[in-house]
């Protein structure tokens, strides 16, 4: 369910702080604890029901296991504020969701083809790939250059649409890097990207119920691929009960002297977010906390990881990348070797040959929705 709260502190100088203040004493008079992994979330838990609300300024999503404890929500907070119950929820900050049969599909119909048409690309040809591959883009300085204030907000537009679209955070993320004094050859891989999601503008997520309720995440990582800085992307992609739930594809900070210490810097992060995770989940849902299992496609790295004996070939690489190896001495974190073929990463860290490429999209679980989404 959703709800707006329409009595909001907008006028004060202090308005967001205050209205923060304001929403959180009232939702923890009537029970709720604040998530301490995700502080936009609260969490009401009895022996016979669990309630669990997030905030977004003004705009409440509430669910939970009792129908009617939701209603009884409902009234309690509009004892308090000034409510519009929005009803089951369909459309949040641009994010179209339908409920069918148990099943939830999750995409941004509405909102990309308002990026197409604000971008001029609404009767564009479409393709079905959003980057050539192998594409060596660069600052380019003695480019042509084109309009800055335009190419960001395309880019704001885009970078909106991987919130839903994982098969583009990679092609968005290499885009994003030329905001600062962009030319035509990188307006030209933007238009591409656009061209791309004309060809998908009714792709998106699908979550079905039932699943062996597993954590598991596939890490991986490009080396040296930007041409200016030769730093990596690190990719990582999460899956609880076989369903996708977070994904990131992040320009690595530090250059790497091998793939291997590329791969090891990428787990080293895929951890971090496997922990916070794990933590979250257990702390929304009672899930009961157990090894994360992560793929990696670099049997070296996976060594580096797990045997301290090979401390002379990583004595060079920062103290906090070392952070992996305690969480598989702890039990934390299992890393397994993958085949390159079934790494779901892949896609997050560099551009793909067009059939890879497709594959990839289906096993990431991006797929057509078809008419079941709104126009």
């Amino acid at each position: 369910m959703v709800y707006k709260l329409n009595k909001a502190l907008y006028g004060l100088r202090q308005a967001p702080r205050a209205w923060n203040v304001q929403l959180d004493k009232s939702l923890k008079d009537l029970g709720f604890q604040r998530c301490p992994q995700e502080y936009a979330v609260y969490k009401l838990q009895t022996p016979n029901m669990v309630l669990i609300v997030g905030v977004y300024v003004d705009d409440l999503i509430v669910t939970g296991t009792s129908e009617d404890q939701v209603v009884e929500f409902k009234k309690k907070m509009k004892m308090v504020f000034d409510m519009s119950d929005l009803g089951t929820l369909s459309y949040y900050l641009g994010i179209e969701v339908q409920q069918a049969k148990g099943d939830i599909l999750i995409s941004q119909v509405g909102y990309a083809k308002k990026v197409l048409q604000a971008a001029g690309t609404g009767d564009c040809n479409p393709i079905k790939y959003p980057m050539e591959q192998r594409l060596g883009i660069t600052k380019d300085e003695e480019g042509i250059p084109v309009d800055a204030t335009n190419y960001r907000r395309i880019i704001g537009s885009l970078r909106y649409l991987t919130h839903r679209r994982p098969d583009i955070s990679y092609s968005v993320g290499v885009v994003s890097r030329f905001m600062e004094s962009p030319k035509e050859s990188h307006l030209k891989a933007v238009k591409h990207i656009l061209r791309y999601i004309k060809g998908t503008v009714d792709y998106g997520l699908v979550y079905k119920k039932g699943g062996d309720r597993k954590l598991v995440g596939f890490s991986d990582s490009s080396y040296g691929t930007d041409l200016d800085d030769r730093k990596g992307t690190t990719g990582t992609v999460f899956y609880f009960s076989g369903k996708i739930i977070s994904w990131s594809s992040q320009k690595q900070q530090t250059v790497a002297l091998s793939s291997c210490e590329a791969e090891f810097m990428a787990t080293t992060e895929a951890a971090c977010q496997a922990l916070w995770l794990r933590s979250l989940l257990k702390d929304l849902t009672g899930w009961k906390e157990e090894i994360v299992k992560l793929y990696v496609d670099n049997r070296s790295a996976i060594a580096l990881m797990q045997n301290p004996v090979f401390h002379g070939r990583s004595k060079h690489i920062d103290t906090r990348f070392n952070f992996i190896r305690g969480c598989v001495e702890r039990n934390e974190i299992y890393v397994e070797h993958i085949s390159g073929d079934e790494q779901r990463a892949d896609p997050l860290t560099k551009a793909l040959p067009r059939v890879k490429f497709l594959e990839m999209r289906n096993l990431l679980g991006v797929e057509k929705l078809g008419d079941t989404t709104q126009n």
